[in-house]
């Protein structure tokens, strides 16, 4: 056991007419069913947001989807309400091969702080637990695959270099949002932390 596939957040709510559709979301999903057989383990994320997230524009007065705010643990981008906790925006793309997978992180659902990385809340100190699994199972190396390329993908891969493991995100099967430039940014900082750019 070496290897993992990390699916990010591949969601009804980030596929088209989603309420934070990504462009061509869908697309990549046929691709991603067909390299899980290639990894020794499939994890999957899943935002898991309760009703009224602190990352919700609708949350915060007079201010609008994708304005920056400041939160106690940082810069925030405020987001259209998505992925509701037992909403049909938070299940998984139905084509998505969820049979595969040996697990399923589910994040975000802490109200008050938002959950862009597999590894770590926003506050960056925050686990979601998947280090430990990844480390009990003896995984060593990661692929990651989904969906935001500039930012769930971007924060979970930076987080896993951090943590020395050997991380590539295959572009290929990943699509962005680019928000104001996010896409280079994240490319950039990615690079930059060790992670491998396939595609």
């Amino acid at each position: 056991m070496t290897n993992a596939l990390i699916v990010i957040d591949v969601q009804n709510d980030f596929g088209p007419g989603g309420a934070l559709a990504v462009p061509q979301g869908d697309t990549i999903v046929s691709g991603i069913n067909e390299r899980m057989a290639n990894f020794d383990a499939v994890i999957l994320t899943q935002d898991w947001h309760p009703s009224g997230h602190s990352s919700f524009a609708t949350s915060h007065k007079d201010k609008a989807p994708y304005e920056l705010v400041t939160m106690p643990y940082g810069p925030q981008v405020l987001w259209p309400d998505h992925c509701v906790q037992g909403s049909t925006g938070a299940e998984f793309h139905e084509a998505l091969d969820t049979a595969r997978a040996d697990m399923i992180i589910r994040k975000g659902f802490n109200p008050a702080i938002d959950s862009y990385s597999a590894f770590f809340e926003n506050d960056q100190t925050t686990p979601t637990g998947l280090e430990g699994y990844l480390r009990t199972r003896g995984i060593t190396d990661l692929t990651l695959v989904g969906l935001a390329t500039d930012f769930c993908v971007n924060f979970s891969a930076q987080d896993a270099a951090k943590l020395g493991f050997p991380v590539t995100v295959d572009l290929g099967l990943c699509r962005a949002i680019d928000l104001d430039g996010s896409l280079q940014a994240a490319l950039d900082g990615m690079k930059n932390a060790g992670v491998v750019l396939k595609g």
